[in-house]
């Protein structure tokens, strides 16, 4: 194999207990005065952002707060962020949270840089200098956003989800605290969980893989499939959400340099018409387009298969990778995932423009076998079925 490829990670990553507590001198470093931070209701509601402020406080840093982020951000709630942070004129940004929060963040960012509208800078590398500094504090181990180049936006005009694509984007600064995930509810530590196992897998076995990339994805599999049971039944297991926390984000560094592919093509685009979470998309789509995609890379599907607990015995490639596409099922069963039928708002009328949708997202060619408008049309009525 010719192996032809670039790995870049822009961003400082922090990891360990109480790394929360070194926020404020790392606004300093930064040059920061005066910072948004930019969450969720839930983290407000959790406490975790009077933890925070406190740091800010104890430091001497001022701060604005943006605590609207909503699931799978949307275009009109980063342009009020954006105008708050304008209008309190601030050199930095925190994101708190989950991948909305952080996403939200790099958006606002990009604005605050380069003005204009959310939307006239989606597309890859179109951005002209970088966004204004960030510094990413996730409390989900899920979507690895803290350290990929990319910010995901939901155009609520097309309904369709929409990416900044740009290594001027990236984070300055990761600070990954697991202190600050032992309150994530279980629902949301299974979903979250499942879409980092969903970016390891595809990072690994997309068509644009490279020798960095598969191990990293492959140790992350390991950490999640280990520990993502032990995550949901005990929130407080401190060493299960360190391992989830590392796990997501390794398996975010692999497919940042990598890719996704068909899962997230059409998770997205499930997302984007019915508001579904990102992870519980990638959960309920993951085994059929895991099962359509194995033809075109037998051998890396039976060692995804492998991590997941099959065994060998003697099998071809094929008949180990399929039984992965039951173990798969079998995770998002134990962990709690619905099914989409199970979601009550999902119609398979829609079906048609969510293929058409994914065939569109910018990862399609990334996906290990081709697929058409008409396959990813079946594979949604196939995972309809369940």
């Amino acid at each position: 194999m010719i192996w032809d490829f670039l790995f870049q990670l822009p961003t400082r990553i922090e990891f360990g207990n109480g790394k929360v507590k070194e926020l404020a001198q790392r606004v300093l470093e930064l040059g920061g005065k005066k910072a948004l931070l930019v969450t969720d209701q839930g983290i407000v509601k959790s406490g975790i952002l009077d933890i925070v402020t406190g740091v800010l406080e104890a430091g001497g840093i001022a701060y604005t707060v943006y605590d609207q982020v909503k699931p799978n951000p949307r275009d009109v709630d980063c342009m009020n962020a954006y105008q708050l942070a304008k209008d309190a004129e601030v050199d930095v940004l925190i994101g708190l949270g989950g991948g909305s929060s952080m996403d939200t963040a790099k958006a606002v960012g990009t604005l605050l840089t380069h003005g204009g509208e959310i939307k006239d800078w989606y597309g890859l590398n179109v951005l002209e200098k970088p966004i204004t500094p960030l510094i990413c504090i996730p409390t989900t181990a899920g979507t690895g956003s803290e350290i990929t180049f990319f910010s995901v936006i939901t155009d609520t005009n097309t309904k369709l989800k929409m990416n900044i694509l740009d290594a001027k984007v990236a984070p300055k600064i990761a600070l990954l605290d697991p202190e600050l995930t032992v309150t994530l509810p279980a629902h949301v530590t299974a979903s979250t969980g499942m879409d980092a196992l969903t970016h390891a897998i595809e990072a690994y076995t997309c068509n644009i893989s490279e020798p960095i990339t598969d191990a990293l994805a492959l140790y992350a599999i390991d950490l999640i499939v280990e520990n993502l049971p032990l995550a949901v039944a005990d929130g407080g297991n401190l060493e299960a959400r360190r391992n989830m926390l590392a796990g997501s984000l390794i398996a975010g560094i692999a497919f940042g340099n990598s890719d996704v592919g068909g899962v997230h093509c059409m998770a997205e685009a499930l997302g984007g018409l019915y508001d579904t979470p990102h992870g519980v998309a990638n959960s309920m789509l993951l085994p059929y387009v895991f099962e359509y995609n194995i033809p075109a890379d037998p051998r890396k599907h039976a060692v995804v298969a492998e991590k997941l607990g099959a065994k060998r015995n003697g099998r071809t490639d094929e008949e180990v990778a399929q039984e992965g596409v039951q173990l798969l099922k079998d995770l998002a069963q134990a962990v709690r995932i619905p099914k989409m039928k199970e979601l009550g708002n999902v119609n398979p009328e829609d079906f048609r423009y969510l293929a058409e949708a994914a065939t569109k997202n910018v990862s399609a060619p990334s996906n290990p076998r081709p697929a058409t408008m008409e396959d990813y049309l079946k594979l949604f009525h196939t995972a309809f079925e369940g």
